[in-house]
């Protein structure tokens, strides 16, 4: 009986003996997959929340002032995986001549898409600030394919109209930028406008300024076909730019005689911005070599010429050049319907008496800016 008793009290250890190590081993084995995938998780959750250390000082100046937090956002937005480069690529990209449409476009895109999520509205670093009827548009339209540089498309005017407004209201017309990005604007009455120089440069002394020059006899007739497309009751081109033709007295106080006159409005910029602050584009060469023209502007700009003559071809109908279409796009871009419009046919008689008037204006330009611009 006591045999049967202990054997029956040996089998029961042994089974309990069993479960509990079974048991025990269960219990390890959860905890072992439990604590594994909390470690995962929290290592998942610190490296999204750190940023992965910049390959290069320009991967810190192409995210500004972005915390640091943002950047596995950016390089997500740029289409790329946690193991692929890093932001400071995407400006050594762009430092390479483009070699297709689709890839100029491509880089464009991608800095407007992280400057529009992730940059800042900021004063400009550059302007181009005249002249009317020079070529101003085309210039701002060309530059701002370049993918480091964002530009306000329409004319704030702030300088002569909207000065009283504030600065604050001038930035915030501005699109976002990357720190790694020119901001600017173009309004071309600043050349001409007497407080414009002074109020830029309070605005900050070390902006740069672009002006777009041509043949100033050109320049005038052109403005009056575009003021008489709007005010067909105008008087003749003629009557307007003389007071008394036959003594050849050209009346300078018409604005589109004025504004041809450069040196004179030069005259008033020099007194607070050095000649190398200012660059000047030929209207007549941003026509016949248009990548010639925006090189050196790049140059000027300090940015790679990423812009040359592979963006550019030459329209027939509206005698000026246009981009090439991107791969992105169904239509080439060329400026407006106003531009290269047909002029209102001048006398000889009359171009010849305004070159004249303008020829000493003209000399004494090339000499102060150190460019003969050919004119005469």
């Amino acid at each position: 009986m006591a045999h049967m008793f202990l054997s029956s009290t040996n089998r029961f250890s042994a089974r309990f003996a069993f479960i509990f190590t079974v048991s025990l081993s269960c219990t390890y084995l959860c905890y072992s997959i439990l604590f594994c995938r909390s470690t995962i998780m929290t290592n998942q959750g610190y490296e999204a929340k750190r940023c992965p250390p910049s390959k290069s000082a320009g991967g810190k100046k192409l995210l500004g002032k972005l915390d640091n937090c943002a950047s596995l956002e950016v390089r997500s937005a740029l289409g790329e995986s946690a193991g692929q480069r890093g932001p400071s690529d995407l400006r050594d990209q762009s430092k390479a001549p483009a070699s297709s449409g689709s890839h100029w476009a491509d880089m464009k895109l991608r800095n407007m898409t992280v400057a529009q999520k992730y940059g800042n509205k900021k004063l400009p670093n550059a302007l181009i600030v005249g002249v009317k009827k020079g070529g101003t548009r085309a210039v701002l339209e060309f530059i701002r394919i370049h993918p480091d540089v964002r530009a306000l498309g329409t004319e704030p005017h702030f300088f002569d109209r909207n000065y009283d407004r504030g600065l604050d209201w001038y930035r915030g017309l501005m699109p976002r930028t990357l720190d790694s990005q020119i901001t600017l604007e173009k309004t071309p009455s600043y050349f001409v406008t007497r407080e414009a120089p002074r109020r830029i440069s309070s605005m900050s002394h070390e902006t740069k300024l672009i002006v777009v020059v041509r043949n100033p006899v050109t320049r005038a007739i052109s403005d009056y076909t575009q003021t008489l497309s709007k005010k067909p009751d105008i008087p003749t081109f003629e009557e307007l730019a003389f007071k008394n033709r036959s003594l050849g007295l050209v009346d300078s106080s018409w604005n589109a005689i004025r504004i041809g006159m450069y040196i004179l409005h030069l005259e008033n910029w020099l007194q607070y911005f050095r000649l190398s602050q200012m660059h000047f584009v030929s209207g007549e060469r941003l026509i016949t070599d248009p990548a010639g023209e925006m090189g050196r502007v790049q140059d000027f700009l300090g940015l790679k010429r990423i812009i040359t003559d592979k963006h550019f071809y030459f329209n027939r109908t509206k005698g000026f050049p246009c981009l090439k279409k991107p791969e992105s796009s169904s239509q080439p871009r060329c400026l407006g319907k106003s531009k290269g419009r047909t002029h209102v046919q001048i006398e000889q008689e009359v171009i010849e008496q305004l070159q004249e008037f303008y020829r000493p204006f003209n000399i004494k330009f090339y000499e102060t800016v150190g460019q003969d611009f050919k004119w005469d």
